[in-house]
């Protein structure tokens, strides 16, 4: 557990350090992603950008 408890934290680190050159890349506007302003703040939902990493994500550990 705690295992990967430590693998989904550097996962997010990882992607937080990743955002500005996957935003150059499009990821986060994708139609599916939703973006929205609330009690002052902006709120991102990008639904369709993790599905799309997810299933590259799948194909790059089904070739290894």
């Amino acid at each position: 557990m705690l295992r990967w408890l430590l693998v989904t934290m550097l996962a997010l680190l990882l992607l937080q350090g990743l955002t500005g050159w996957l935003r150059k890349l499009g990821f986060g506007r994708l139609p599916g992603d939703f973006e929205f302003k609330l009690f002052g703040r902006r709120w991102q939902l990008p639904i369709a950008s993790t599905l799309v990493l997810s299933m590259i994500a799948a194909g790059v550990a089904r070739l290894l």
